[in-house]
Formats: structure tokens, C-alpha cells, sequence
């Protein structure tokens, strides 16, 4: 598509469009507060992985299946939780995610046990996965879709914030007042979220409220499912979450502290640091990627390439340094670097929703949420696998990223073409429909 003509389609505006305004942003930022809660919560395993071995008295692979079960839960509810949020609305959705992610948090940080500890991660990715799509929706119902790709990478920031804060302050408290006040203390912003959605939060501005979905059982799930998958650009958005979001996501999940401890030979606080580094660059690369995805919408695919392709040359030369140790610039690079991971991959969203009507809007982004989340689940689960069957080698362990890289790329290239001309024809059919719009 041209850039033009994308123009075109994100700039005018839409009938019936959202008006936006001080007002949408007030409730989408309620919204939003939820999911920042979420990702601190979800994230906090990242900088407690080194206490949770010796608290539990676990090996890598043990360790790395915390984080597979949170997004195996979190990858297996994504088309469920985009069928409820078009059914129910975001209100519903967002208090449930509230009350089983806080309940979560607030269940690992009393677990006596490697297995209580495992339930509480699963309850918790369960309330981690009604977030993203919830506040996804609600950006759409608030807002003109000219500012799609804005807002949703705003969503995004407001989860690498989140990020943040477990990177330098529940770090920080882990190692001054333990890992049960830690865990137990931040439940309590689980708590306060849960207040303001049931208080203030609503699904829809006055006189924009969506049509009413008959209730139709499993036929209708299987129609919804069936017709966002038929679209190319869903299933093209499926893949460029898939590419793209997992070198990060596993690096500040879990892996990130222990290679930089263990096999970087760092100190704790400099890769407390370098964590940080890569919240901090994905702050700033994702304010920019917003603005020029909405001002060129023919920029999403070199954006997403380019980012995989500089993922994967730091990634090598970082794992290819001679010696027992990277140098610290070249480490900085790599955090650098991996800050654009979380931004391009929000780039699938903006694949999809050009692509599904507004009452699909929740499933499709399930179908594109999945993606990431399916590479991170594998990749941390064979890293954990090899780390064990190497004896602590990293450099074989992180060779599974450039595999995965490659099966997400080929699909990308494959559809890219595909899902560019299917949106120029639901483009060139919407204009024709606007013009025989009566006044």
C-alpha cells in the first residue's frame, strides 16, 4: 500500500467514530493502570528468579516452567478473553483480571511450597491475559481509529513502565525487606486498580455503544474465530508479535539477570542496570515507532524486519564475543537494542484492526497476542533446557532465539503482500460505501 494512501485511511475520519477527547482519555487511563498493574506483576519473577532458586531449591529447567505455566495460561486465554471482551465489554473483563492477578501476586508471595508457588503464577497469568486485549478495545471504543497506532502503543508504554517498576523498585525491596512483604505489599496495587475500574470505568462513550452480539454458543465462537482468522492482515499481525516480542520479553522475564550475573560475570546492581536500559530504550523507541506508524502506515513492515534483523546482530555478536565476557558497550548495545522488541511487536496490532470489523476487534487481537507469547513460552522453556543439558552455557542455551527468528520471519514475508492487498480493497470499499451514504 502506499503511504498515501494509508495516510488517507488513518487520518479521515470514520462515521460513527469515537470522539475522544479529555473525557476517553480520563477512562482509557484507568484502563491502562490495570494493565501497568499487570505487567509489574507478571515481570516481578524477572528480578526475583536468583531468590525463588534458593527459596524453593530449584535448577534452571524448574525455575524457567514458572514463567512457561504464567504464558501458557496467558497465551491459551487470549482468543477466550477477545471473544469475552466483544461479548461482555471491557468493565466486566478488566475487574475479573483484577481479582485473579492480585489474588495471584499476593498467593506466590505466601507459597510455602515450589507447587503453591506454581498455582499462584497460573492464577496469575490468567488475570494478566483479560488486560491487554481489554485495554486494546477500550482505546478503540474512546478513541478515532486515525489514532489507533498511537494509543496502542501508548498501552504498550504504559506496560513497559510497568516493567520499570518491577526493575527498580520491587528489585529493590526484595533485597531490604524480603520476598513475602515484597510480593504481599505490591498485591496492594492490585486492590486499589480493581476500586477505580468498578468506580469510574465504562466500556463506551454516550450514544457509541456497539451493536448487540446475539447469543449463539459455540457456532458463534467458531464464526468470530473463523472470520478474524480468514483476514491476512490477522494472521500477518499474529507473526510479527510472534518475531518480535519474545528476545525481549524472555531476557526481562526471566533469563535476562541470570546471563548477565552468570555468564557475563556483572554484579547484580549492573544488571539491575542493564535491565533498566532496555525498559528505558523501549520507552523512547516506542514514542517514535507510534508517530511513524500512525504518519506512514506503509512503514510497519520495514519497522518490524529491521527490528528482528538488529535484534539478531546483537544478539550474535554478543554470543559470538571471544572470550568468557562481553564488553560492557557491547552489552549496552544489546539492551539497547532489545527496547525496540516490545514496540515493533505492538506493530501486529496495527496489522489487525484495519483488517477485522469492530465487533472482532477483541478476537483478532487475541489471535496477534498469541504469537509473542507462544515464542516466549518455547524459547524460555528450551533455554532452561539447554542451560541444564550444557551445564550452564549460554551461548548454546540463547541460539534457540535466531530459530525462532527465522521460522517468524519466513511468515511474515510470505503474508506481507497478502494482507497489503486485502487492505486496499476493504480501503477501496469503504470509500465506495461512504460516497453512497446518504446525507
Amino acid at each position: 500500500m502506499s503511504s498515501s494512501a494509508s495516510s488517507t485511511s488513518f487520518r479521515g475520519s470514520l462515521p460513527g467514530d469515537p470522539p475522544g477527547g479529555r473525557r476517553a482519555v480520563a477512562v482509557w487511563s484507568i484502563g491502562v493502570s490495570v494493565y501497568f498493574v499487570a505487567v509489574i506483576f507478571r515481570t516481578s519473577l524477572g528480578v526475583a528468579g536468583l531468590d525463588a532458586v534458593d527459596r524453593f531449591h530449584i535448577n534452571a529447567s524448574a525455575l524457567s516452567t514458572f514463567s512457561i505455566l504464567q504464558l501458557l495460561v496467558y497465551a491459551g486465554m487470549q482468543i477466550p478473553v477477545g471473544l469475552l471482551v466483544d461479548r461482555l465489554g471491557t468493565r466486566k473483563v478488566l475487574t475479573l483480571g483484577a481479582v485473579l492477578f492480585t489474588a495471584g501476586q499476593l498467593g506466590f508471595a505466601l507459597s510455602p511450597s515450589y507447587g503453591t508457588a506454581l498455582a499462584a503464577r497460573a492464577l496469575l497469568g490468567c488475570g494478566d491475559a483479560m488486560t491487554f486485549i481489554s485495554v486494546l478495545r477500550l482505546g478503540s471504543r474512546w478513541f478515532p481509529a486515525r489514532r489507533g497506532p498511537l494509543v496502542g502503543q501508548l498501552a504498550g508504554l504504559a506496560g513497559v513502565a510497568g516493567n520499570l517498576v518491577s526493575t527498580m523498585v520491587l528489585a529493590q525491596l526484595l533485597q531490604g525487606i524480603g520476598w513475602t512483604a515484597a510480593f504481599g505489599g505490591s498485591a496492594l496495587a492490585g486492590v486499589v486498580v480493581l476500586v477505580l475500574v468498578v468506580l469510574f470505568l465504562k466500556d463506551h462513550p454516550e450514544g457509541h455503544e456497539p451493536e448487540p452480539l446475539p447469543h449463539q454458543g459455540a457456532a458463534y465462537v467458531r464464526r468470530q474465530i473463523a472470520a478474524a482468522w480468514r483476514e491476512p492482515g490477522t494472521r500477518l499481525g499474529m507473526w510479527v508479535h510472534f518475531t518480535t516480542q519474545f528476545p525481549a520479553m524472555v531476557f526481562l522475564l526471566l533469563w535476562g539477570l541470570p546471563f548477565l550475573v552468570e555468564a557475563q560475570g556483572l554484579s547484580r546492581g549492573s544488571a539491575g542496570e542493564l535491565l533498566t536500559l532496555v525498559v528505558v530504550s523501549n520507552l523512547a523507541i516506542g514514542l517514535v515507532y507510534g508517530q511513524i506508524v500512525q504518519r506512514h502506515h506503509a512503514a510497519r513492515t520495514p519497522l518490524a524486519i529491521g527490528t528482528v534483523t538488529a535484534t539478531a546482530v546483537a544478539w550474535a555478536a554478543t554470543l559470538a564475543y571471544p572470550g568468557d565476557h562481553a564488553p560492557m558497550w557491547l552489552l549496552i548495545v544489546l539492551c539497547t537494542v532489545l527496547g525496540a522488541c516490545g514496540p515493533a511487536s505492538m506493530i501486529g496490532f496495527d496489522f489487525a484492526r484495519p483488517a477485522n470489523l469492530p465487533e472482532r476487534q477483541g478476537t483478532a487481537s487475541g489471535i496477534v497476542n498469541i504469537g509473542g507469547f507462544t515464542a516466549s513460552m518455547t524459547t524460555l522453556f528450551a533455554v532452561g533446557v539447554l542451560l541444564d543439558a550444557t551445564g550452564g552455557n549460554y551461548r548454546v542455551a540463547f541460539s534457540v532465539i535466531f530459530m525462532l527468528q527465522a521460522v517468524g520471519l519466513s511468515q511474515v514475508l510470505r503474508l506481507r503482500k497478502r494482507a497489503v492487498r486485502r487492505e486496499r480493497e476493504r480501503l477501496v470499499a469503504s470509500r465506495v460505501e461512504a460516497v453512497h451514504v446518504p446525507a
